[in-house]
């Protein structure tokens, strides 16, 4: 046992010298380049590893040489007790890292276990994760963990996360993070200088904040700026006055679409008196964006919004049950619809084939304009002004997708006479006509759905995809029968429908 995490420490060792960008004669070197796809060597070993019996020391030193999402990655494919045990074993700050980076229900599942186990080492682990990532964490923990969690810390960090659990995870607050670099207004450069050597900060930090003596914000400086003015200047007369910042409570779509018009790496969060709070970092947006197109998806559907694919049984039913009970309800107005022409349907038996072809045919149209249209929402790319324009759009298109549909139907139903008696001709008329108008006002409220949840300030996104599929089948039935029991009722004496 101690030969192999000898060996797997010597591993990494001789990968840190392959990185070294120095050779021995002190030159800038690059010894090879590999694709970012490729497994790196701790990652491999990792693989043959897991390949056999897991040896969870042997384990525990292997993966916390690995970058921190591959960790988790490993992590992910270990049962919960088992990934605890690994992280258990790891040095405290590779096992934060990899922490962080899981899918947050399996995180909080592991995190239970390590309470569970060791309630003082959870601790430990909590305050090593950077303070935004620990309290989403702390949020997915069920309250009696979450408190027992928090009562393992020190008293500072925790109150720290306390104050940041208390915020909505859909705001700015929510996903801030209170760990940046400020500078005092009154400092010299020199002074601001020592004092970041003294205070770490992120690799990715580009400016500092600055801030009075009472925390409130004043302004920012960009940090290249302090290497390039006199060490007596004063912060207060080169920094920028001018700063953007948000509320707690803005929503982080809001946020979201501030970074992506102005291309921001980081806005500061205060309140209503600039009392500077944390901070958005770019990174947090990256995953914020991702998640909502997720939500949104599974919105339109009826799924719950904050639903992973690891959420638990019962997350899973709370979230989707009451919109397939509400689409259960939504599939009224068609049933009652094919109820009223249940005479007609038995005399001309074809119909009841024609109508679920053509009802999906139009609700594919319909979710077509839906999409596109959702995603223009969520672009901020649909302007008032234009929504008349857009909706004839969508009109035209149906217009002419129904209408060459309609001709397709109208050919295959009468070539379906030779099978048929109830299949005719004149019958491939009237649902080609059908066709056409169906798939109008398919597209039509497609588009119209999702504009008019907005308008009257509700998420254009939930649970469209049900109302759209109430409209496009009662249409589709209710138009087909029609001006079939219509033809039906002028050329029945003559045979047509046989």
């Amino acid at each position: 046992m101690p030969d192999e995490r000898n060996k797997l420490e010597q591993d990494g060792r001789e990968t840190d010298e392959a990185l070294s960008p120095l050779n021995e004669a002190g030159e800038a070197s690059v010894s090879s380049v590999e694709d970012v796809s490729d497994p790196s060597p701790h990652d491999e070993r990792v693989a043959e590893l897991m390949s056999h019996t897991i040896d969870v020391p042997v384990l525990a030193s292997a993966v916390e040489l690995q970058a921190a999402a591959d960790a988790a990655d490993t992590l992910e494919d270990l049962e919960e007790d088992e990934a605890a045990e690994v992280l258990h074993e790891m040095k405290d700050r590779a096992a934060a890292s990899a922490l962080s980076e899981m899918e947050m229900p399996l995180a909080a599942g592991v995190m239970e276990d390590l309470i569970d186990e060791d309630s003082s080492y959870a601790g430990r682990l909590i305050e090593q994760m950077a303070d935004d990532d620990a309290a989403d964490l702390l949020q997915a923990l069920d309250e009696p963990y979450r408190d027992r969690l928090l009562g393992m810390m020190d008293r500072e960090p925790a109150e720290e996360l306390v104050e940041l659990i208390q915020y909505d995870r859909e705001s700015a607050g929510g996903m801030m993070t209170t760990e940046f670099l400020d500078l005092r207004q009154d400092m010299q450069v020199h002074e601001a200088i020592e004092f970041i050597r003294d205070n770490p900060i992120s690799e990715q930090a580009q400016n500092a904040l600055v801030t009075d003596d009472e925390n409130h914000l004043v302004g920012i400086i960009a940090l290249h700026r302090l290497l390039l003015t006199q060490s007596q200047d004063r912060i207060a007369d080169l920094m920028k006055r001018s700063v953007k910042a948000i509320r707690p409570d803005t929503d982080r779509e809001e946020v979201a679409r501030e970074f992506d018009r102005y291309d921001y790496s980081m806005l500061p969060v205060v309140d209503e008196n600039d009392f500077l709070l944390g901070i958005v970092t770019v990174d947090d947006v990256i995953d914020i964006i991702r998640a909502e197109q997720t939500e949104d998806v599974q919105k339109t559907v009826g799924a719950g919004a904050r639903e992973a694919v690891y959420s638990g049984v019962f997350e899973k039913f709370r979230g989707r049950f009451p919109w397939l009970l509400m689409s259960l309800f939504m599939m009224i107005p068609a049933a009652v619809i094919i109820l009223k022409f249940e005479d007609l349907i038995s005399r001309v038996p074809v119909l009841a084939v024609l109508m679920p072809v053509i009802a999906a045919v139009v609700g594919n149209a319909g979710h077509q304009a839906l999409a596109v249209t959702q995603r223009g929402l969520v672009l901020d790319e649909v302007r008032p002004e234009r929504v008349s324009p857009l909706l004839l759009r969508e009109l035209m298109v149906g217009l002419l997708s129904g209408f060459v549909l309609g001709l397709i139907i109208l050919v295959s139903v009468g070539l379906l006479s030779r099978l048929s008696p109830s299949a005719t001709w004149s019958l491939g008329l009237m649902t080609g006509i059908g066709t056409m108008i169906a798939m109008s006002v398919g597209t039509l409220f497609g588009s119209a759905i999702p504009l008019l949840m907005k308008r009257l300030g509700f998420d254009p996104a939930q649970s469209s995809a049900i109302f759209l599929i109430m409209i496009t089948d009662a249409v589709a039935f209710g138009t087909i029968l029609s001006l079939s029991l219509m033809i039906y009722e002028r050329v029945q004496v003559a045979g047509l429908f046989g």
